[in-house]
């Protein structure tokens, strides 16, 4: 049976929502959706260039205009899909209760606030909800008694809950323990009842001792891990050797490292790959620059080398610290040196490396939190044979301003791809930088 009308909310959605997710429309179910006119505006600003944000502004221009046909937009146009709701845009931004007025500046977050009202006022029974990923539009939103939501579409609901890639497993049989040292293996069955997530992380102990293993999905056995360094770092901790042996385990194409400020994830995931330098092409060492528009970095001064130099310096910081371990005139520091000059290993803008290939490549992303979850599943679907990808980062510290630790691309990606044979992650707890860096972590 078909709701009332009355039952039937209608959404209104704003700039920010349709960049972060072009298919937005489509994910209210049977609910009514509007946009007001002013975001069609916005929108058409952003429908040039070669950001995701960009791609996204193209997408849902084209969406609509297939979507109206011989419709006008400012008609209830039925959304594609059975069991979906309705579309308008709302070409009526004027309100009784004028946001410009009220806060004394003419922008278009008040034109758009001015639309959500003005669809209150014409839909007096029915509930009209404003959506927007922008925090302080909700609460101006809030402030004007205007129903006001997140986007919440792929949001992860509980991060309590998010897969940490690894388990500490009490009261294990020694005689198990045991054999794992003899052998380097057991049958899963000798220490679950059921079969474990693929290349899930174990730390199985008893009174006496412990031992670090995995689940390998490949022979369907729990493997037991050695701490082994990779370009002269070693790992110090339980969590550090297991995001260690992900980034060089051979069966695994694609790696999460999640973990706060000093736990060691680039530095592991660099070692790593340096390690393991003569089985690919390039290394890429890359990160998204913040603000991602590339527009933003045009007011720095200098050419786009010194402009871009400050956003990568904690990836050439890491880098140095490897070099470092060694005299200049060993062949380690200057192997990393001609690796640099030759191109061999790469370090840049995540933006800069669009359009190439990366077939054979070992492909490390830094500050992944920072990405939405379509940037992430972009990189992840251009990855060609033998590559793999790492990304890294810390999913509480999010510096864009329309993500947050649920809706980011790398939460998002931990919390859907687990119990994947070609898939492995670790949360990273503890950190190794210094006491000090600790200290803030724990206690500010």
């Amino acid at each position: 049976m078909a709701k009332k009308n009355s039952e039937r909310k209608i959404f209104v959605l704003d700039t920010s929502v349709i960049l972060y997710d072009h298919n937005a429309i489509k994910n209210f179910q049977e609910h009514d959706v509007a946009i007001p006119i002013t975001v069609l505006e916005e929108l058409d600003n952003f429908k040039k260039g070669n950001d995701t944000i960009n791609f996204e502004a193209r997408e849902f221009i084209r969406y609509l205009d297939k979507l109206s046909g011989e419709y006008t937009l400012s008609d209830w146009i039925p959304i594609n899909g059975r069991g979906r709701g309705n579309f308008k845009v709302i070409m009526q931004e004027r309100s009784k209760m004028d946001a410009e007025k009220i806060f004394g500046e003419r922008k278009a977050d008040h034109r758009i606030l001015n639309g959500a009202l003005a669809m209150a006022e014409q839909n007096p029974d029915r509930k009209v909800i404003m959506v927007t990923k922008d925090v302080n539009l909700r609460l101006k939103a809030k402030s004007l008694n205007l129903i006001a939501e997140d986007y919440q579409t792929g949001k992860i609901k509980n991060l309590d809950t998010l897969y940490t890639g690894r388990t500490i497993v009490e009261k294990v049989k020694a005689s198990v323990i045991e054999t794992i040292y003899a052998k380097g293996f057991v049958s899963y069955e000798m220490v679950f009842k059921q079969k474990p997530l693929a290349n899930h992380y174990f730390v199985l102990k008893n009174d006496k001792t412990s031992v670090l293993c995995y689940y390998n999905p490949v022979n369907e056995s729990i493997e037991k891990i050695d701490k082994r360094s990779a370009y002269g770092i070693k790992p110090r901790n339980a969590e550090q050797t297991f995001a260690m042996h992900a980034v060089m385990n051979p069966n695994v194409s694609l790696v999460t490292i999640q973990g706060v400020a000093g736990t060691g994830k680039t530095l592991l995931a660099l070692a790593a790959a340096l390690e393991q330098k003569t089985n690919y092409r390039q290394i890429y060492l890359a990160r998204p620059i913040i603000p991602l528009s590339n527009r933003d970095i045009g007011f720095l001064p200098g050419d786009i080398k010194s402009k871009i130099n400050p956003y990568m310096e904690p990836l050439w910081d890491n880098l140095k610290f490897i070099q470092n371990q060694w005299k200049e005139t060993d062949k380690e520091y200057q192997k990393i040196t001609d690796m640099i000059n030759t191109e061999k290993l790469m370090v840049t803008p995540l933006a800069y490396i669009r359009g190439r290939s990366l077939s054979n490549i070992m492909f490390i992303i830094d500050e992944a939190q920072n990405l939405t979850p379509l940037e992430v599943k972009t990189i992840i679907t251009r990855a060609g044979e033998g590559t793999k990808i790492v990304f890294t980062g810390d999913i509480f510290q999010i510096d864009t301003p329309y993500l947050d630790s649920q809706s980011n691309g790398l939460s998002n990606l931990i919390d859907r791809i687990r119990d994947n044979h070609l898939y492995a992650h670790i949360t990273l707890e503890k950190g190794e930088r210094s006491e000090l860096a600790n200290l803030a972590n724990v206690m500010l």
